[in-house]
């Protein structure tokens, strides 16, 4: 069975018409694709999924816009679709900090190339910050780097201005290299950083993504796996899929000690959550479990069905 393509992609620059480019867009989704999309006046980010050449053709249609002529994308493959639902939303912002006075397009740090960043963050001068989320910080990082714990992108200004700054209060101003996921955060957070009057600022391209993809694991400074936001959960060195899963209570991810918790229950709770969720939530949750373990015995797509629970028939609504 062929391999599901998948692409991440972003890219900072103007939109005007932001309702066009998604009707575009939407057009050029043909069937079989999923993912999600999101168009705001500061560009395009999301991560998509589906058959070789339909995801050419969409490609095809995003670099046809304005501006998006160069768009970097990238790409990995999973044995079966990733994603549930195709999405093309229109946001105020294509990564949610909360600043749409922004300009990452002028005003972003300087681009590091995965075959330079070792050099850089092995540099005692060097300040390395992750922009991520504190879930996803947990299960793999870079050493040495610096983690806000943050719950989301959008408490990285309160971070700096309680901790961050003071970070940088040196004699000398040290540089500063900022990494994320697949680079948008982290580029958006330069911008952030340069408005705040720090100069010296580096971000990873192609975030860690690019990194696992073409780093040799020998050479490798990451530790851990990364977290991405599908049904993956986790990619290692060659963006091989990771050994965590997912809380399907919390959304969190799991690793081998999580999964040995008593407190867990496959589709459930896990440690996190459990104490959280009333009786009426986790049978709720238990019969989602057993719903999805019957699509997959049946081999159709769990969601937008319904199945009978005594028979675990299925019926397109």
């Amino acid at each position: 069975m062929p391999r599901v393509r998948v692409v991440a992609l972003y890219r900072f620059a103007a939109i005007d018409d932001c309702v066009a480019v998604q009707a575009r867009l939407s057009a050029a989704c043909l069937s079989g694709v999923r993912g999600t999309l999101l168009i705001a006046p500061e560009g395009l980010n999301g991560t998509m999924a589906g058959p070789h050449e339909a995801i050419e053709i969409l490609l095809d249609a995003i670099r046809d816009l304005p501006g998006f002529a160069d768009l970097d994308v990238k790409e990995s493959t999973a044995a079966t679709m990733p994603f549930h639902r195709l999405k093309i939303r229109i946001k105020t912002e294509i990564v949610t900090m909360g600043r749409t006075d922004l300009d990452p397009v002028r005003n972003a740090g300087l681009y590091v190339s995965p075959a330079d960043w070792n050099r850089l963050i092995s540099d005692p001068d060097t300040i390395v910050i992750d922009t991520r989320n504190d879930y996803e910080g947990a299960i793999g990082a870079f050493a040495g780097a610096v983690q806000p714990n943050t719950r989301s992108f959008r408490d990285f200004p309160d971070w700096f201005e309680r901790e961050g700054r003071a970070l940088l209060d040196r004699p000398t101003p040290p540089k500063v290299a900022m990494y994320c996921t697949g680079g948008i955060r982290c580029e958006k957070a330069t911008a952030f950083l340069r408005a705040e009057g720090v100069d010296q600022m580096h971000h990873l391209e192609g975030g860690i993504l690019r990194y696992l993809e073409t780093v040799p694991a020998a050479d490798s400074l990451w530790q851990g796996e990364c977290f991405v936001f599908d049904e993956r959960v986790a990619i290692g060195h060659g963006l091989e899929p990771g050994s965590h899963t997912l809380c399907r209570g919390c959304r969190m991810p799991l690793g081998a000690a999580d999964r040995a918790s008593p407190r867990y229950v496959e589709g459930v709770c896990c440690d996190r959550c459990h104490a959280t969720r009333t009786p009426e939530q986790r049978d709720g949750y238990a019969e989602r479990q057993r719903q999805m373990e019957i699509a997959v015995k049946l081999g159709i797509d769990h969601v937008g069905a319904v199945l009978d629970r005594s028979e675990g028939l299925s019926r397109n609504p």
